[in-house]
């Protein structure tokens, strides 16, 4: 038997999610899977085997219960009592895109690939609009 991996310079499909709407974990876990490539059957875990995602209308996504007011977001300066803490609703007003970007961040394994993987193949936009219609991205397979 012998082991055959996926070529990195492979084609790797664009795709686009309307976050409209959508329950924050629910797509956050959906666009994990897929930027990971956990879905493909030629899943390596040491490769980024998986697609580039665009998220749009970030800025209108849906948390349930009461965890607007509720879930904070911790970030320490690296000085001596300097924990800096925001809620979700202030979140939500001044960057809409960290949001989306933290839940996705929290559920790829804590390894070197996960910044990687962050900054090259997840693409996040507030509004509707976004720069990579060159690519010819397809709607999002949920």
């Amino acid at each position: 038997m012998k082991t055959s991996f996926p070529k990195p310079s492979a084609v790797k499909p664009w795709y686009v999610v309307d976050a409209n709407g959508a329950v924050l974990g629910r797509l956050a876990t959906k666009i994990a899977t897929v930027i990971r490539g956990r879905n493909l059957p030629s899943y390596v875990p040491h490769l980024p085997c998986g697609a580039h995602v665009i998220v749009l209308n970030a800025d209108k996504i849906k948390l349930t219960g009461a965890k607007l007011d509720q879930k904070r977001y911790y970030r320490h300066t690296g000085y001596f009592g300097s924990l800096r803490e925001t809620s979700v609703r202030r979140m939500l007003d001044e960057k809409p895109t960290e949001v989306i970007r933290l839940a996705v961040k929290g559920m790829l394994p804590k390894n070197a690939m996960r910044e990687r993987v962050l900054t090259k193949q997840l693409h996040i936009f507030a509004g509707a609009e976004h720069d990579f219609s060159a690519q010819k991205p397809v709607p999002f397979p949920l």
